[in-house]
């Protein structure tokens, strides 16, 4: 939910608006894919990512008001919470040299960041979830000012009626409860937008179900909160938790967590804007002045505002996206599986993976998704959050396989096929998904880096757990700045 609202309370009469205003959105989106000219000929990339600020101890700094006014650049936005930034990359097309170009404005853009950050005494850091974050930083008085954040947060907190309930065993367990949506401001990540046309989107987002848990195996980089060692990637349950705005009874009831992988493959986009429609109530019921119909009926492009609105309140882990540029509609896989980090290109790595392994099977002659299960995709998701690199995880023909297996024998074929077809560089092709396959034949992600520096501080150094994870974020931080790919990097 990128979008400004001033609004704070709803009444009855707003409720009865929205939802009236969405179903007639959705009538009209569905008009428009009947015989609509999408902007589909060159699919376009995209990327955002959510960062974190530190100050010279490593704990967050709240202040990305003042750094967001010193780099005032409109590609840089304010996030959740106070300590957070995010990054929007200018899309572009892959072919070619599309992923140097990428990396080149990337770091361009971060290092400028970085130089304005430190006139306010801080870094900007790229991680799943900050490992210095305690109970005390996530508050709702550290949620960014922008006045959304408090509209939302009072939104699900009052659809909720009752404290949010944190609760994750991994390594070690956390229990605690918040009054607030702060917790969510821990989960920084990096989102991939990808352009597709109206008949190939079923095929493009049940492919990106597919793979998902493989990305999160491979892409792991959040196994701290508040100082304890949960979950490889920590930040996918934590996300649903501090987003839940269902109590114990609805739970029991089978209402949908607004968190939510979805429970089945898809024939074509409109079956998940229905789903948003038909299982969701609205958070956010802001209605526009615009009539769709009447703007369909004129020949124009409606902008269809409620009905994205309301699909920007449902956090589904492939994102259905529909969006106008140049006065041309389309549509958009927003995959939002990965953390933020370690390093640019260990990020773009994970792109070149996901774009390149989602178009291989997308296009495969026989559909990935007619072989394996919707329940064990995302039983493979949750898995692949919970052991990260080391997870086994099950695939069509080859049962239960772990995960580097499964990437270096299987998948990275695929993956180097789909970057074919987009026509990228062989050069660039090879660099990126090299990164992957390191990462596989070493078995090191971030998040094994981080335990494995923190276990060496406590283990070598004599440290506690809290002067460990500090050590930890300060020798990050520097290592992010060489931009070498996480599986090189050293434990000390």
């Amino acid at each position: 939910m990128g979008r400004d609202v001033e609004q704070g309370a709803f009444s009855r009469e707003d409720r009865v608006r929205y939802r009236q205003k969405v179903r007639r959105c959705l009538d009209v989106f569905a008009l428009m894919l009947d015989d609509f000219g999408f902007d589909a000929d060159r699919p376009m990339t995209g990327l955002e990512i959510e960062l974190n600020l530190i100050d010279a101890a490593a704990e967050p700094a709240m202040r990305n008001d003042q750094i967001l006014a010193d780099i005032a650049d409109p590609l840089f936005q304010t996030e959740l919470g106070q300590f957070n930034l995010e990054l929007n990359a200018s899309p572009r097309l892959i072919e070619g040299s599309g992923f140097a170009d990428y990396e080149q404005d990337l770091r361009s853009s971060l290092s400028r960041a970085d130089e304005r950050a430190a006139k306010s005494d801080a870094t900007i850091m790229m991680v799943g979830i900050l490992p210095t974050l305690t109970e005390r930083h996530l508050v709702a008085d550290n949620l960014s000012t922008n006045e959304r954040y408090r509209v939302l947060n009072d939104q699900i907190v009052g659809a909720r009626g009752e404290d949010i309930e944190l609760d994750i065993n991994g390594v070690e367990r956390l229990r605690t409860h918040t009054d607030s949506i702060a917790p969510e401001a821990a989960c920084t990540s990096l989102q991939f937008h990808l352009q597709v046309a109206p008949d190939s989107f079923a095929d493009y987002w049940n492919a990106s179900q597919a793979i998902a848990g493989v990305q999160v195996a491979v892409g792991a980089n959040s196994p701290f909160l508040y100082g304890r060692q949960l979950w490889a990637e920590t930040r996918i349950a934590l996300f649903q938790q501090a987003t839940d705005t269902r109590p114990d009874e609805l739970k029991a009831q089978g209402v949908r967590p607004r968190v939510w992988f979805g429970e089945r493959w898809i024939t074509s986009i409109f079956d998940l804007f229905e789903e948003n429609v038909r299982y969701f109530p609205p958070l956010l019921p802001i209605c526009e002045e615009e009539d769709p119909v009447e703007v369909l009926h004129a020949g124009g492009v409606p902008t269809l505002g409620e009905l994205r609105l309301h699909n920007g309140t449902v956090y589904r882990w492939n994102r259905p996206v529909y969006d106008i540029m140049n006065d041309r509609p389309h549509l958009r896989v927003e995959n939002r599986v990965l953390p933020a980090g370690p390093t640019v290109v260990d990020m773009l790595a994970n792109a070149a993976f996901y774009f390149g392994l989602a178009r291989g099977l997308a296009e495969s002659d026989r559909p990935i998704w007619s072989q394996l299960t919707f329940s064990s995709a995302e039983e493979n998701f949750h898995a692949a959050a919970r052991r990260g690199i080391e997870a086994v995880l099950h695939w069509p023909r080859l049962g239960d396989v772990p995960v580097t297996t499964l990437v270096l024998d299987t998948l990275l074929p695929v993956a180097a096929q789909g970057l074919d077809r987009f026509g990228v560089a062989p050069a660039e092709r090879d660099r990126l998904l090299g990164v992957i396959e390191g990462r596989c034949r070493t078995g090191r992600n971030g998040a094994v880096w981080q335990t494995e520096t923190v276990w060496a501080a406590e283990r070598s150094r004599g440290l506690d757990r809290e002067a460990a994870l500090h050590h930890m974020v300060q020798r990050y931080a520097e290592l992010q700045r060489g931009n070498e790919p996480v599986h090189t990097w050293p434990v000390d």
